[in-house]
């Protein structure tokens, strides 16, 4: 595990977060949302509780106010956004593994493997994604393991076309050739020859999806396709709606639902600045040029490999 770390700590994409201080804070504000949600969770109650008196605003008994039934906004956003997360990097990562395994094996199998695959894929984005969604959705059984294979279903094809180009594009390198001829099986060309130089394309393609998970997980609840007594950002703009919080004037109950949608959008875009540094090759080839002028000026005041490890070692 010590190897691991330290090679991440060595490569472009650690660098790439080095030097994007905007990165770094998308990551943190992006823990701050994920692993607070779940701590503040076990902390608040439970929040389908009926605190009180319907509509009430912001006070300090109940920071956010109440909704149309009662219960206390603060603990509904709180778990809102720790569901609705959870599932929308779950969805994003399942959408992007399927979308990257199809594509790798269309482009690097070839012949009437890629054919086929190809040919399913471009089925799949001829079809609109959210309509399709929407439809699906409407005739499966509610709930979030419904939304995660409607949303991965629809949504793996943009990354498989990505990911067929890049597998043709390296298939006839040195190092897969000489695979090849060692004898190893496709699979594990694909999994450990292949694959290991896709990382940054994967992660870039994974925070696309989460992004697009999140807009249409909330999407499908606010019209009432999902699962209504599981509490989510979409759950909440839905009761939202029902109670007519926009007539009212009860903006206390959809804001803070909006701002952790944006939030974490936000968040995952910052985030992006690194990976687009590490995948686009004149923004890499900057990030390195960067790493390499650091260096010697670290070495002109001292601060060595040898100084760092050492200073580490004491702390």
């Amino acid at each position: 595990m010590n190897h691991v770390w330290k090679s991440f700590q060595q490569s472009t994409l650690a660098r790439a977060f080095k030097d994007h201080s905007e990165s770094r804070i998308g990551l943190v504000i992006l823990g701050l949302l994920f692993f607070g949600s779940w701590i503040l969770l076990a902390l608040v109650g439970d929040p389908t509780e009926y605190t009180a008196e319907p509509l009430l605003p912001p006070s300090w008994l109940h920071f956010f106010g109440t909704n149309g039934q009662g219960q206390d906004v603060w603990r509904q956003t709180i778990a809102g956004t720790a569901s609705s997360l959870t599932l929308a990097l779950v969805t994003g990562i399942a959408m992007t593994s399927l979308g990257a395994f199809i594509g790798l094996t269309a482009g690097y199998a070839g012949g009437l493997v890629d054919r086929l695959l190809s040919f399913l894929i471009n089925i799949i984005l001829v079809i609109p994604g959210l309509p399709l969604a929407f439809v699906l959705a409407a005739f499966l059984p509610s709930g979030p393991w419904t939304l995660l294979l409607v949303l991965t279903i629809t949504g793996w094809a943009w990354t498989a076309r990505v990911f067929r180009g890049l597998a043709l594009s390296m298939r006839n390198k040195d190092f897969i050739l000489a695979a090849e001829m060692l004898g190893e099986s496709r699979l594990r060309i694909l999994v450990w020859e292949i694959l290991p130089n896709l990382l940054a394309s994967f992660a870039s393609s994974a925070i696309g999806s989460v992004i697009y998970a999140i807009g249409a997980q909330v999407g499908l609840e606010f019209l009432g396709l999902g699962d209504m007594n599981r509490i989510s950002w979409g759950t909440n703009l839905y009761w939202a709606s029902n109670d007519a919080a926009l007539l009212t004037g009860s903006w206390w109950i959809f804001v803070p639902t909006g701002l952790g949608i944006a939030l974490s959008c936000s968040a995952l875009t910052l985030v992006s600045y690194a990976v687009d540094a590490v995948n686009n090759p004149s923004l890499r080839a900057e990030t390195i040029m960067r790493c390499r002028l650091r260096e010697p000026l670290q070495r002109a005041i001292g601060i060595t490999p040898l100084a760092k490890e050492l200073r580490h070692a004491r702390s």
